[in-house]
Formats: C-alpha cells, structure tokens, sequence
C-alpha cells in the first residue's frame, strides 16, 4: 500500500516580499534536495486557493512512497536529512509535517 508524506507550510511573517522569497528559495533551493530522496515517486505542490478555518497556509506538497517501509526508509537518509536542513532556513517554524495512512481498506 503506498504511503503518503505532506508537507504543510503557513504563511511567512513580512508580507509579499517574505512570500516571494520563500517560493524562490523552496524552489530553487529545498525541491532540487527533495528529488534526491531514496523511494521518492511522485512529488505534487499546492497552492492553497482558499482558507477556511485553521492556520493561514499557503502550500501543501505531497509526496508518494511505495510503501511505508519505504517513507521510513527515506525519512532516515541523508538525502532527507539535507532537505530538513535548508527547509529549516527556508520556512522556520512554518512547516507541518505528516504521514498518512488509509483507514478506509
């Protein structure tokens, strides 16, 4: 069964301006990391379009795994470990991270 990772990001501090350079740096800098991750099978990026109740965000992106021993696999590797890093710089404080997992089958 495969497996899901989002990232969920909030809106940074500092208007336009802070917004921009979040989406040139995420862009250029964290999502060139985030495709050297070991298991990694698709990628998909969203704008939020709308907000409705909750934190203010403004993205979520999507990443799918084989399987969970997979997304573990790839959560532990350096490649992973990298991308944390620069996310750290990049969007401090403003990221949720979850796996998910069907409770539906």
């Amino acid at each position: 069964m495969a497996a899901t990772l989002l990232a969920l990001y909030k809106r940074p501090d500092g208007g336009d301006e802070a917004l921009g350079a979040f989406w040139r740096r995420y862009r250029e800098e964290h999502m060139p990391l985030i495709e050297k991750v070991p298991g990694l099978r698709a990628t998909r990026i969203f704008n939020v379009a709308s907000h409705y109740a909750g934190d203010d965000l403004i993205a979520v992106t999507n990443m799918e795994f084989d399987d969970q021993a997979a997304l573990e696999a790839a959560m532990s590797s350096d490649e992973m470990r990298a991308a944390g890093r620069s996310l750290r710089e990049i969007a401090p404080g403003l990221l949720t991270l979850v796996a998910l997992e069907s409770s539906w089958e």
